[in-house]
């Protein structure tokens, strides 16, 4: 299940470099590092989704642009980018007996990831800042989550948030009830 909302318990507003009413998160991964830089006294200075970075894509050769998930500066001085992802998305998928939707468009996604991610390296690398990509696995080294503890501990809270994200057909807070279990009938048309 995916979990989105609008992260508005900032302490700490003067470490964030962006608009602070639209710090928004797509997984309780992306929330639980937000708490954590905001809370972090190492942490000078942060944003989500605020840096920007152009890039061709491999599956289609045309031009589109990363927003990076996040973006700090630590108290020495150096600067980070960060992706969030599944420990299962930085790896090539693997195939089955048979090449099915899924695989295909698992293999479709990672090449899309891999061009991001090579971009971003390159401004990375340009910039004096350093890139890396976040799974699960290191945020639980990190500390920033326990397992399943993000969904515990803070399903009440994403509620309350969730009800701050922008009317949109895509926010589930926003969609009408179940479809009818009768389909309508088609109008009769005359001639």
């Amino acid at each position: 299940m995916a979990y989105r909302g609008v992260y508005s318990q900032i302490k700490n507003p003067q470490k964030y470099k962006g608009d602070t009413r639209k710090v928004t998160y797509r997984s309780l991964w992306e929330r639980s590092v937000m708490k954590w830089m905001d809370l972090n006294a190492d942490i000078v200075e942060w944003n989500s989704e605020e840096v920007v970075i152009p890039y061709i894509c491999n599956t289609d050769n045309q031009q589109h642009m990363y927003h990076i998930d996040f973006y700090f500066k630590h108290k020495s001085g150096q600067k980070y980018l960060i992706e969030v992802k599944p420990a299962r998305q930085v790896v090539p998928p693997k195939p089955g007996s048979k090449r099915t939707r899924k695989f295909l468009s698992e293999t479709m996604r990672f090449a899309k990831n891999k061009s991001k991610w090579a971009a971003a390296e390159k401004v990375a690398r340009q910039n004096g800042m350093k890139f890396q990509i976040w799974t699960e696995k290191d945020l639980e080294r990190m500390s920033i989550i326990t397992s399943q503890s993000v969904i515990k501990e803070d399903k009440p809270l994403y509620k309350a948030e969730r009800q701050l994200m922008p009317k949109s057909k895509y926010n589930p807070a926003n969609r009408k009830s179940k479809r009818p279990t009768t389909r309508p009938r088609p109008p009769i048309l005359k001639r």
